[in-house]
């Protein structure tokens, strides 16, 4: 591959992953619906997002929502007294009770519509 032509298909890629890196979090939060509902995503037992398609923006979404969710976590657990685990967990449990049917939860490490 010549200069050039690395060049370009470097200009390339850059441009085509603009519009996935500008997300912000308040961009996840409005695209999260869709991403469950079309089953890019799921809630997971130990309080955050798993992937269960990548596809979209499905990893940009979890990763900035699993990140606020962490923080927001260990901020709970320090205002409680108690560990950081034990925050994901009921936070797990909880987001798994709300999620409708047809939506994906994992269980026991496997995806399965509630």
């Amino acid at each position: 591959m010549n200069l050039r032509k690395a060049i370009t298909v470097s200009l390339l890629a850059a441009t085509l992953s603009l519009p996935v890196a500008a997300m912000n979090l308040n961009e996840a939060m409005s695209a999260l619906g869709q991403a469950k509902a079309s089953g890019q995503v799921g809630e997971m037992a130990n309080g955050y997002l798993g992937i269960v398609k990548n596809e979209g923006n499905a990893a940009v979404i979890t990763q900035l929502i699993n990140d606020a969710r962490k923080k927001e976590y260990q901020n709970l657990a320090k205002k409680n007294g108690i560990t950081l685990n034990d925050v994901e967990a009921m936070a797990g449990q909880k987001a798994q009770e709300k999620t409708p049917a047809g939506q994906y939860i994992n269980v026991g490490g496997k995806w399965q519509k509630k």
